[in-house]
């Protein structure tokens, strides 16, 4: 069994390296009892076969964005990032993912691909950032998260666990984030 989770399905072992690699979760909860979901989620993380160690931020409040922007009247987000080192393909880490925010009441509104945003208030929310250098533009799997590089509460956390943090394709973590503070708040 563990051959296939660290092969994927559909020719994933061809876009990850072989042996362990740091994996990028963002996690963020605006619904229920946000701390506590966290939490558990991150217990679940660690629990995941092939997860061989979780590092995570501190947690930070962010107000909710929706398409219009951000929204101060929706419920407030707790948002954390945790590095995962890892043996799984990204498409099982994924669906693992997934199921993590199933089991925490997650529910949604439609199927979707990384590339279409999703606005509705969540119990729990787990986007898989990054998984190594990997890039891919799969609609199943589309690394790195399309939209990571214009989420200040995605990368200032995941500055606070790894320092000299690289988006592939967009360039260190620190920088990018300088940007974004010069371009205003997100």
């Amino acid at each position: 069994m563990s051959r296939r989770l660290a092969q994927g399905f559909d020719r994933d072992v061809e876009r990850h390296p072989r042996g362990p690699v740091e994996a990028v979760v963002a996690l963020g909860a605006n619904l229920g009892d946000r701390a506590e979901t966290m939490t558990a989620a991150i217990t679940d993380l660690a629990r995941v076969p092939l997860v061989d160690a979780v590092r995570v931020s501190e947690p930070i409040e962010s107000v909710a964005m929706k398409p219009e922007g951000p929204d101060a009247a929706a419920p407030a987000y707790l948002n954390a990032v945790a590095i995962l080192t890892t043996r799984l393909a990204p498409s099982v880490l994924l669906g693992y993912l997934h199921a993590i925010e199933q089991r925490h009441g997650r529910v949604r509104s439609a199927a979707r691909s990384a590339n279409e945003a999703g606005w509705e208030d969540r119990t729990l929310d787990l986007d898989l950032i990054a998984y190594g250098d990997v890039v891919s533009d799969d609609p199943r799997l589309v690394l790195p998260h399309p939209r990571a590089a214009a989420r200040d509460f995605v990368l200032g956390p995941w500055l606070t666990v790894d320092p000299d943090a690289v988006l592939p394709g967009a360039g260190r973590v620190d920088e990018i984030l300088r940007r974004l503070g010069e371009a205003g708040p997100r």
